[in-house]
Parts: C-alpha cells; sequence; structure tokens
C-alpha cells in the first residue's frame, strides 16, 4: 500500500514538475521576448544628434514634383544654402530668406534632376550674390563645380560632398557631420532609391556607393532624400540598413531588381535636363525675367 502511494506521489510531483517547467519556460519566452523588443526598439529609436544652438534648419516642399528642398543656416553670420530648390517655388523661397534676415551665399544640386527645374538661376537674379553649386562629374554648369571629399562653407558651418554616382554620374550626398544629417538627393529615398535606367545609371555602382559612403555613417545620423512619393519626411541610416526593401538584398539580389523595374518614361525629362544643365537659368519665366 506504501508503495503504490508513494508511485502516486511521484508521478504527481513529476507532473506537477513538468506543469510548472512549461510555465517557466513561458515565462522566459515571455521576458525574452520583452527584453528583445526592449533592445530592438532602443537599437532603432535612436537618439539623434541634436542639432548646435547656432545651426537653422527649414525643410521645404514642391507638391507638382515632390521634391524636398532644404534651407540651412548660421544664425550668427546669417549666411545661408539652399540645397535642391525648385524653380517654380523661387519666390516662395526668395521671400523665406529675406524673412529670416538671411543672406543666400550657395544654391546646391545634389545632381542634375530629371524631375523638375533647378531653381538656383531665378534665385541668383532674386538674390544677387548667390552661386550655384553642383559636383563637377555632373555635366551642368554652374558658379562652383564640387570635387570629392570638398567641403561648402556657410558662416561656421561645412557641408562635406561625397561621390555617390549610381542614378547619374554626377550625383552628390551632402553631409554635416557635427548636426548628425546626410542629404542624400536621389541616390537613397526613405525605404527606395533611384532609378538607374537613365542619366548613366548604374545598379551596382549605386548599391556600393550607397553602402560605402551612406550607411556607412552612424545609425542614428537622420537622413533627407530629394523626394518622397509617401508624405514621409526623413528617415534614419539604422532604419534603411534594417528596412529598404531593395538595399538590404545582396548586390546581385539589387542589380536584378533594378534591372526589372519597367519604369514609365519621365515626363519632365526632355524639359529638365536641358534647362538643369544651363543652372536653369533659361527657363525662368518670362515675366519674371
Amino acid at each position: 500500500m506504501n508503495g503504490v502511494i508513494a508511485r502516486r506521489c511521484l508521478t504527481t510531483l513529476v507532473s506537477r514538475s513538468a506543469i510548472l517547467s512549461k510555465e517557466r519556460q513561458a515565462i522566459f519566452r515571455n521576458l525574452s521576448q520583452k527584453r528583445f523588443c526592449t533592445y530592438f526598439c532602443a537599437k532603432n529609436m535612436l537618439d539623434r544628434v541634436q542639432y548646435s544652438n547656432d545651426f537653422y534648419f527649414r525643410q521645404l516642399f514642391d507638391e507638382k514634383s515632390w521634391t524636398y528642398s532644404y534651407l540651412l543656416a548660421d544664425k550668427n553670420s546669417k549666411e545661408a544654402v539652399i540645397i535642391d530648390p525648385v524653380l517654380e517655388m523661387a519666390p516662395r523661397d526668395a521671400k523665406l530668406v529675406e524673412e529670416l534676415g538671411l543672406k543666400l551665399k550657395w544654391t546646391l544640386n545634389t545632381h542634375c534632376h530629371a524631375d523638375h527645374i533647378t531653381g538656383s538661376g531665378w534665385l541668383k537674379k532674386l538674390l544677387p550674390g548667390t552661386l550655384s553649386v553642383i559636383g563637377k562629374k555632373s555635366g551642368a554648369n554652374a558658379d562652383r563645380f564640387l570635387d570629392e571629399n570638398e567641403e561648402v562653407v556657410f558662416g561656421r558651418h561645412k557641408i562635406q560632398a561625397v561621390e555617390t554616382p549610381g542614378h547619374t554620374n554626377g550625383c552628390m550626398t551632402f553631409i554635416i557631420h557635427e548636426q548628425g544629417i546626410a542629404f542624400t538627393g536621389d541616390a537613397l529615398l526613405i525605404r527606395g532609391c533611384g532609378r538607374t535606367d537613365f542619366q548613366e545609371g548604374d545598379p551596382k555602382v549605386l548599391y556600393e556607393m550607397v553602402h560605402s559612403k551612406i550607411l556607412s555613417l552612424p545609425d542614428n545620423f537622420t537622413l533627407y532624400p530629394a523626394h518622397d512619393y509617401k508624405g514621409v519626411m526623413e528617415t534614419t541610416v539604422a532604419e534603411e540598413k534594417k528596412y529598404n526593401p531593395r538595399l538590404t538584398k545582396s548586390v546581385t539580389e539589387f542589380v536584378e531588381i533594378m534591372n526589372n523595374l519597367n519604369l514609365p518614361y519621365p515626363h519632365q525629362l526632355d524639359k529638365a535636363l536641358p534647362a538643369n544643365r544651363e543652372c536653369g537659368v533659361y527657363d525662368i519665366p518670362e515675366q519674371q525675367q
């Protein structure tokens, strides 16, 4: 009798132990998931670099071409730059510069655009003393041409220009290391990238340049593209390294994707390219000449 009772007690203890083990396993699984989620979120929600007190930043938008332009300035010297201005928005941009009491020193283009005409030429007329800037390999006219790692200075702030071809030969990314930001033009878009099927495009080159020049920046750097078609305004290096559906692929897969996009012919290409090669000057509306 005692043996039977002992065996039942042992069976009960083993069963309870098994149940407890499963409960513990479930608890540990939940804790591990929570810890992973906390770690994952922390890694993907990195603290952004805080702008210095003397740095001014304003993001501007052209709804017709879905283009972002960027007004940057030194608050003390009042010297300013505009990155990727749009022709039709030049009066708006010039008015804002004047209202803020700034002196526009440079208009920078990340590349020779095919989807809109640059506002550089018109801004030079509206704000005398402004100089236009573009990459030397762009094939476009400008007041100043940039080589790899050359700097553009406004006030005490410096923009580093790095060559990121692949969308076009002349594409450049503009980096301000102190502020933790980079302006990627069409080379890297938010969860995407520029097309590579015209204007000297090369998907393999684009892949290599984006990975070596942009995604190699610190994870918490904020990236600002020339366009977005879904209303998203910015991204980070960490986000694009994890979520970009094209650039997270291998280079072979990326090339295959880019070679089979079958995108339509850019409707502004025939008008925009000739104008942008001349800094947009000859395309200023006649009534504004």
